[in-house]
């Protein structure tokens, strides 16, 4: 289901945003979320690349609230970069499409629906049909 953004929403832009802006670096942090827990703490996260591996932004910020004590998360946003500098809300890629949903059941994301439009989404629009195995392996 999309729904429009409400002030707490745009604030939560506004804090991944602030973060990215300080903090970016084309070869190590190119992407920052915020979390919004159900406490009302936000928590941020900041990507982690190197020439071998990558670490999303989401991840780290659903680590900082889990270390930060919080038990729900409610939403989440990740911005990036464009060209001239300005941030821009970034859609999640397909591994934290599966991982968010995961680890914070009923999450909402912030997503650009298209032509910067950004909506409200639920977890289940991100990936409506999520991976299953076709049997456990112990």
């Amino acid at each position: 289901m999309r729904s429009p953004l409400n002030d707490a929403d745009a604030g939560l832009i506004d804090a991944a945003s602030e973060l990215l802006l300080r903090a970016h670096d084309a070869d190590a942090h190119r992407v920052a979320a915020a979390a919004r827990g159900a406490s009302g703490r936000v928590y941020l996260g900041l990507s982690l690349r190197t020439p071998r591996v990558s670490v999303c932004a989401e991840s780290s910020a659903l680590a900082n609230a889990r270390i930060g004590g919080e038990d729900t998360i409610e939403v989440m946003v990740s911005v990036g970069l464009r060209a001239d500098g300005s941030t821009v809300v970034v859609n999640p890629c397909g591994v934290c499409r599966e991982v968010v949903p995961a680890i914070a059941p009923g999450i909402r994301t912030l997503a650009d629906e298209g032509g910067g439009r950004v909506v409200s989404v639920d977890a289940s629009d991100l990936l409506p049909m999520p991976w299953v195995r076709a049997r456990t392996y112990e």
